[in-house]
Protein backbone atom coordinates (compact mmCIF):
# COMPACT_ATOMS: atom_id res chain seq x y z
CA UNK A 1 0.00 0.00 0.00
CA UNK A 2 1.07 3.51 -0.63
CA UNK A 3 1.69 5.93 2.20
CA UNK A 4 -0.88 8.37 0.86
CA UNK A 5 -3.73 5.96 1.67
CA UNK A 6 -2.72 5.95 5.35
CA UNK A 7 -3.12 9.71 5.67
CA UNK A 8 -6.73 10.93 5.55
CA UNK A 9 -7.20 13.53 2.87
CA UNK A 10 -8.89 16.84 3.57
CA UNK A 11 -12.10 16.89 1.56
CA UNK A 12 -13.45 20.16 0.26
CA UNK A 13 -16.96 18.71 0.24
CA UNK A 14 -18.83 19.87 3.38
CA UNK A 15 -20.70 16.56 3.48
CA UNK A 16 -17.45 14.81 4.45
CA UNK A 17 -16.54 17.14 7.32
CA UNK A 18 -16.41 16.07 10.94
CA UNK A 19 -17.04 18.25 13.98
CA UNK A 20 -13.30 17.87 14.71
CA UNK A 21 -12.33 19.75 11.50
CA UNK A 22 -11.80 23.11 13.19
CA UNK A 23 -10.23 24.89 10.21
CA UNK A 24 -12.84 23.65 7.77
CA UNK A 25 -15.77 24.68 9.97
CA UNK A 26 -14.22 28.03 10.85
CA UNK A 27 -14.57 28.92 7.18
CA UNK A 28 -18.36 28.93 7.65
CA UNK A 29 -18.43 31.18 10.73
CA UNK A 30 -17.80 34.87 11.26
CA UNK A 31 -15.23 36.34 13.64
CA UNK A 32 -17.94 36.63 16.29
CA UNK A 33 -18.92 32.96 15.87
CA UNK A 34 -22.13 33.31 13.90
CA UNK A 35 -22.89 30.80 11.16
CA UNK A 36 -22.68 32.33 7.67
CA UNK A 37 -25.85 31.94 5.60
CA UNK A 38 -26.22 29.97 2.38
CA UNK A 39 -26.46 33.19 0.45
CA UNK A 40 -22.76 33.82 1.08
CA UNK A 41 -21.38 30.28 1.38
CA UNK A 42 -23.00 28.91 -1.77
CA UNK A 43 -23.86 25.59 -0.15
CA UNK A 44 -26.91 23.51 -0.97
CA UNK A 45 -29.65 23.38 1.69
CA UNK A 46 -28.62 19.87 2.76
CA UNK A 47 -24.95 20.86 3.03
CA UNK A 48 -25.82 24.00 5.00
CA UNK A 49 -27.90 21.99 7.50
CA UNK A 50 -25.07 19.50 7.97
CA UNK A 51 -22.47 22.26 8.42
CA UNK A 52 -24.74 24.05 10.91
CA UNK A 53 -25.21 20.85 12.94
CA UNK A 54 -21.45 20.21 12.93
CA UNK A 55 -20.69 23.79 14.04
CA UNK A 56 -23.21 23.55 16.87
CA UNK A 57 -21.79 20.20 17.95
CA UNK A 58 -18.24 21.59 17.85
CA UNK A 59 -19.35 24.56 19.96
CA UNK A 60 -20.95 22.21 22.48
CA UNK A 61 -17.75 20.16 22.66
CA UNK A 62 -15.83 23.47 22.98
CA UNK A 63 -13.78 22.86 19.85
CA UNK A 64 -15.05 26.05 18.17
CA UNK A 65 -15.63 29.31 19.96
Amino acid sequence: MSESSDIPSKSKNPEHYSFMDRDALAKYTTDTGKIISRKYTGLTPMQQRKVSRLIKKARHMQILK
